[in-house]
């Protein structure tokens, strides 16, 4: 009798998605980055007026 091996699975590579590329025009990977910098921004504004007492157009010499 001769022992049969069975046959050896095929190596598979994991279904990673793919990094967004940057492309011209309206698109996710544009939008994600306009959030991001709008939400840095925020913070920003939120940090200055703590620490200076002031609002925005106060602190620009506008009021």
């Amino acid at each position: 009798m001769t022992a049969k091996t069975p046959p050896s699975p095929k190596p598979t590579t994991p279904n990673t998605p793919q990094p967004a590329e940057p492309a011209f025009g309206w698109n996710a990977y544009a939008e994600k980055i306009n959030g991001r910098f709008a939400m840095v921004g925020f913070v920003g504004l939120l940090l200055l007026e703590f620490f200076t007492r002031q609002d925005f157009f106060t602190w620009l010499g506008l009021r």
